[in-house]
């Protein structure tokens, strides 16, 4: 009798989810005759758009402290307004400190067996650590992309130019001169540039002055926006731009030349800084700590030889690594 019961239980819902499936089915066609297209589209908001809707509107007081970023979001190409990302900065700052406060104590209570009130100490000052690393990454992520766009723009600048003035004596207009630097196959940030100023100009139909001052405003490298200023007084004036690009393209190149002996001398710098402390320093540290071992000593407080050892193997010499090759990146040309 129950299994009965039981049976006529589950033939009764399972009718039920295939009353709700025919239904469903039946919307979705009728959707689908009247759109006349089987192809659903959904768009998805980015991240930057839901922290923007959820704090947006409560970070005014906050906004002065930020200032600044709006320059390097312009210089930086970063396509997201001003408040939407100080909204994705205070978002993910939030959610990430919340979590790491949830995390670590429930880490150390049920895996490392610490009391409750150590592990909530724990968990507050890794929140606070996990609030500063986030600022100071958004803060940073914005000045770091504009810099290695300067540093690009420097580094391809001599050889824009040439191209550029090899395009100018053939008698092409200022226009085509950036639509041809636009469509060069190798992509370079020179080419980035022309191709904003191309859009300025075909799709929010600026004149060509109007889209070089645009750019000139929003570069972030000193000699480009010298260049372009140079570019639009030469057509003001009705000099000869082949001329003009000529004379700017040996600048350029002699700057270049500078600057390439400076990275030379940069670089043997650097490669003594990386033997001294990545190569010769943890050698002396763990025959340090190995010798200290064997002799019953080498302890810092409740940190063992061994885990010590572990740490300066496994977390100090790649995290200085990757942080010497940041450095690297940074110091180092494109061309």
């Amino acid at each position: 009798m129950k299994r009965a019961k039981i049976s006529e239980t589950f033939k009764n819902f399972y009718n039920h989810l295939l009353l709700q499936f025919k239904r469903l089915k039946t919307k979705d066609e009728k959707i689908i005759n009247e759109s006349g297209s089987r192809n659903v589209e959904f768009k998805a908001e980015s991240l930057s758009s839901i922290a923007y809707r959820l704090v947006g509107g409560r970070i005014g007081p906050i906004l002065p402290l930020f200032q600044d970023l709006s320059i390097h979001l312009q210089r930086a190409g970063i396509k997201t307004s001003f408040r939407a990302y100080v909204s994705l900065t205070v978002f993910s700052t939030a959610i990430t400190a919340l979590a790491v406060f949830i995390c670590v104590p429930c880490v150390l209570l049920f895996v490392f067996q610490t009391p409750v009130f150590p592990a909530i100490l724990f968990g507050l000052g890794g929140s606070l650590f996990t609030v500063a690393f986030s600022v100071v990454g958004f803060y940073g992520y914005p000045v770091y992309r504009a810099d290695k766009i300067k540093r690009d723009l420097e580094d391809e600048l001599a050889f824009a130019t040439g191209y550029m003035s090899i395009l100018a004596s053939a008698g092409v207009p200022p226009e085509k001169i950036f639509h041809s630097l636009s469509n060069l196959p190798v992509p370079l940030a020179v080419s980035a540039e022309a191709k904003n100023i191309i859009r300025d100009i075909n799709i929010f139909g600026l004149d060509i002055i109007s889209a070089l001052e645009n750019a000139s405003k929003r570069s972030p490298s000193t000699l480009f926006r010298e260049m372009l200023e140079g570019f639009i007084s030469t057509i003001h004036s009705g000099s000869s731009l082949s001329s003009f690009l000529r004379a700017k393209s040996k600048e350029h190149m002699k700057l270049k030349r500078i600057s390439l002996q400076k990275f030379s001398d940069t670089l043997s710098i650097l490669s003594e800084f990386y033997v001294a402390l990545l190569v010769t320093g943890p050698l002396l540290l763990i025959i340090m700590l190995a010798v200290m071992a064997m002799m019953g000593g080498g302890s810092l407080g409740p940190l063992s030889p061994d885990l010590l050892l572990n740490l300066l193997t496994y977390i100090g010499v790649p995290v200085c690594s990757i942080m010497f090759l940041i450095i690297l990146d940074s110091v180092s040309p494109k061309w």
